[in-house]
Parts: C-alpha cells; sequence; structure tokens
C-alpha cells in the first residue's frame, strides 16, 4: 500500500508534520496582532491601576492625618493644580473624600476595562490555539 502523504512513524513526527504544514492566512496575523495590542494595553491599563491605587492610599492617609488634628480652627492647605489653597478642616475632609470617591469611580472603570480586554485576549488564544497548537505561544513571559 502507497501513502500519498508521508507515513510518520511516531505522534511526534505526526504533529511536526502537520506543523509545518500551517498556513499563517491575512485574517490570522490580524488575529495574532490584535492579541499583541491587548497585550501591550492590558500592561499599560494595569500600570495605570497601580498608580491611581497609590495616589488613593495617600488620599486616605492625608484624611486619617486630618482627623487626627485636634486643632479645629486649623486652616488645611490644598493642592489645586499649582497653587495651595488653605481650607478648613471640614471643608479640606470634603475635598479629601470627594477626590478618593472619584479615583474609585477611575479605578473600577479601568479594572472593567482590563477585564473585557481579557475575555478578547481567551477568545483569540482558543482561535489561535486550535490553528496553530504548541507552535505559537501566546502566554506572558514571567521575567
Amino acid at each position: 500500500m502507497k501513502f500519498l502523504l508521508p507515513c510518520p512513524h511516531s505522534i511526534a513526527e505526526l504533529m511536526l508534520w502537520a506543523a509545518e504544514d500551517v498556513n499563517v492566512t491575512f485574517e490570522d496575523q490580524q488575529k495574532i496582532n490584535k492579541f499583541a495590542r491587548n497585550t501591550s494595553r492590558i500592561t499599560e491599563l494595569k500600570e495605570e491601576i497601580e498608580v491611581k491605587k497609590k495616589q488613593l492610599q495617600n488620599l486616605e492617609d492625608a484624611c486619617e492625618d486630618i482627623m487626627l488634628a485636634d486643632d479645629d480652627c486649623l486652616m488645611i492647605p490644598y493642592q489645586i493644580g499649582d497653587v495651595f489653597i488653605s481650607h478648613s478642616q471640614e471643608e479640606t475632609q470634603e475635598m479629601l473624600e470627594e477626590a478618593k470617591k472619584n479615583l474609585q469611580e477611575e479605578i473600577a472603570a479601568l479594572e472593567s476595562r482590563v477585564e473585557s480586554i481579557q475575555r478578547v485576549l481567551a477568545d483569540l488564544k482558543v482561535q489561535l490555539y486550535a490553528k496553530f497548537g504548541s507552535n505559537i505561544n501566546l502566554e506572558a513571559d514571567e521575567s
């Protein structure tokens, strides 16, 4: 009996033979590029989330420090842009609470965006691994 295709002697040879036969179409390249862009975007968003979380922690620390202040008549400088404006302890506390609320909303929006992109990446991974198998590495480097 003659084979039209090379006769593989092992599963490894069959996989190697199949791997060499996979063509990358324009659509596949678009998916790979989309995966790379979204992976990069997630990294940027996570860095932005960390910065905002540090800012939030600073605001929380400032709120605690103001609560510990004994002097109710104390005027507290609050930076708005490039200038400092003195406010009462109560006004400053309200401004800090508002700033904290805004930051928490921004963080939640960024985290929602990350989750959305992660769903897209998971879908792309399924599609790309289905076609390319172990010939494509879509896992992030842990270095």
